[in-house]
């Protein structure tokens, strides 16, 4: 048997599994990133791998790319479907699904700044207006140790509910105009309001 010659390929077209060296590490690079933003890294590695392709892809073939189960490729590619960063496309003659990315990228962001951030932050701004109305009878209390302390508490919580609600405007003219003016939020972190 003949010894095997070294390749002269340069590292990042030599395929490490079914991806190239570089699309590896963008693909991880980008798992890491959604990982960080609560998502499951595998989401971010799937989108990834079908963006930098320059075809539509099969579940084989991302199974294949990935090294990931079957299961894996099928629960990762329907959220991501039901998050609309991923796209089946029929291919003429082909019987399997092929799966494209989402290529506008501010469309996918906007998708989660609605769908997820802008839920938060209600969410908090319902919580802490709870949270005063709660509180505010104490700020009457004849006991001086309890009344010092819903005072304190009670402005402390209108500031931030008056930043969550700021919070909220700017996240809601980011998602519109896909612009965002920051000088409302430098006043009130500079103590302007």
């Amino acid at each position: 048997m003949a010894p095997v010659e070294p390749s002269s390929e340069p590292l990042a077209s030599k395929p490490t599994g079914d991806l190239s060296a570089s699309e590896r590490a963008v693909s991880d690079a980008i798992g890491r990133l959604m990982q960080f933003w609560g998502f499951k890294r595998n989401m971010g590695r799937l989108w990834t791998v079908l963006y930098l392709s320059e075809r539509p892809l099969t579940a084989q073939d991302l199974r294949d790319r990935l090294c990931l189960s079957t299961g894996a490729v099928s629960m990762t590619v329907t959220e991501l479907l039901r998050w609309g960063v991923v796209k089946k496309v029929w291919l003429q003659g082909e019987r399997r699904e092929h799966f494209a990315a989402e290529g506008n990228l501010w469309k996918m962001i906007s998708r989660v700044l609605r769908e997820r951030e802008q839920a938060e932050i209600l969410d908090t701004i319902t919580a802490m207006e709870e949270a005063l109305r709660a509180i505010e009878p104490q700020t009457r209390a004849e006991d001086p140790e309890v009344r010092d302390r819903a005072v304190v508490q009670y402005e402390r919580i209108k500031q931030l509910l008056e930043l969550a609600r700021l919070g909220r405007q700017l996240l809601d003219a980011l998602v519109s105009t896909a612009r965002l003016d920051a000088s409302a939020l430098t006043r009130f972190l500079l103590g302007g309001r």
